[in-house]
């Protein structure tokens, strides 16, 4: 079996500890984190794994992959020297914070023969599966536009912004529907609790194909929406992943231009059709990422969020971070700043 490390068990790594040690494909061996509380209590636990305080240890000891867990600006140091140190590795998202890193950890993996996996969880989930079926499958027609919002009170976040953060997700899963990543990018946005940090923005987005594509984010709703709409020449669908019963709806609904049989004749006609709720399964996400994950790698199968999708995503980020409305810095520009 392919044995598996973790670095990072504050906030997501004790999930990916969790599934890790669920699942039959591989084995769970070492976890490492500065803390040692966060150390106590996750070997308390898991009893049989063995914690490291240092990154160095745990590169020498018999681990094949390394699963990264620790706050986005030590991303790309520790997947480098993971993957010089020949190890296979998973990156929490983002995979880095600027495109020239991320594309050095692409180069990098390649060049030592491993694999390099960037860890979207969303993409794994049974509603992004079943609309990326749907488009695929032309059952929504010709994609016109998407609209995403995700919205909640909190959690924030130290070193990144809002942007980096939760539109991740979004970008990640746009990219993932299309298979195309955007051509044009902004951002408009706002600091309103910590300084240069935006809690709240808004992202616009086009791709080849002409689909166009906005993102709502915010750390500072009063409510939590997750909320997706997107709208095809035949049908539509909306995805609420708050609804705990009908997460997707298939709307038969549209608008079809009727060419004019005479001169200045101008008609449109409404569709307006049934709706139907897909059914979906209710596999978790993370362990369909981590055995996807050790699948590829038992397989040399090309993995769905590789280095190089994850590369792609973070380059779409930089896009709308630097072609900004709005005054707060870039997030590269920052760290360098704070660095």
């Amino acid at each position: 079996m392919t044995k598996v490390a973790l670095t990072g068990v504050g906030y997501w790594g004790p999930n990916l500890a969790r599934v890790l040690n669920q699942s039959t494909n591989c084995d769970f061996v070492a976890v490492c984190d500065s803390s040692p509380k966060n150390l106590e209590k996750i070997t308390r636990q898991y009893p049989s794994v063995k914690a490291y305080s240092n990154f160095a240890d745990l590169l020498m000891s018999d681990a094949d992959a390394i699963v990264i867990a620790t706050p986005i600006s030590t991303h790309y140091e520790l997947a480098k020297r993971a993957l010089i140190a020949g190890k296979h590795v998973f990156v929490e998202k983002p995979l880095a914070h600027s495109t020239a890193l991320a594309r050095e950890l692409v180069q990098i993996a390649s060049n030592q023969r491993k694999m390099l996996f960037t860890g979207h969880t969303f993409i794994y989930s049974p509603p992004v599966v079943k609309i990326k079926e749907l488009i695929d499958s032309s059952h929504l027609g010709d994609v016109y536009y998407i609209s995403l919002s995700r919205l909640n009170l909190g959690l924030y976040q130290k070193d990144v912004d809002v942007v980096w953060d939760l539109a991740v997700h979004d970008i990640s899963i746009l990219l993932y529907w299309l298979g195309e990543a955007p051509v044009k990018g902004a951002s408009f946005g706002r600091a309103c609790v910590q300084q240069d940090k935006r809690d709240v923005a808004f992202l616009w987005l086009e791709f080849p194909s002409g689909v166009v594509a906005s993102n709502e984010i915010s750390w500072l709703s009063p409510q939590k929406m997750r909320r997706t709409c997107v709208v095809g020449s035949k049908r539509m669908v909306v995805w609420d992943d708050m609804d705990p019963t009908e997460k997707l709806k298939v709307y038969d609904r549209g608008v079809d231009f009727i060419q004019p049989q005479t001169f200045g004749e101008f008609q449109l006609s409404y569709r307006m059709g049934d709706m139907n709720a897909p059914h979906l399964g209710n596999a978790e996400p993370l362990l369909k990422e981590i055995e996807h994950f050790i699948h590829c790698l038992d397989t040399g199968e090309k993995a769905i969020t590789s280095g190089e999708f994850g590369a792609q995503v973070v380059e779409a980020l930089e896009l709308v971070d630097l072609t900004r409305i709005g005054s707060s810095q870039p997030m590269v520009a920052r760290l360098a700043k704070e660095q």
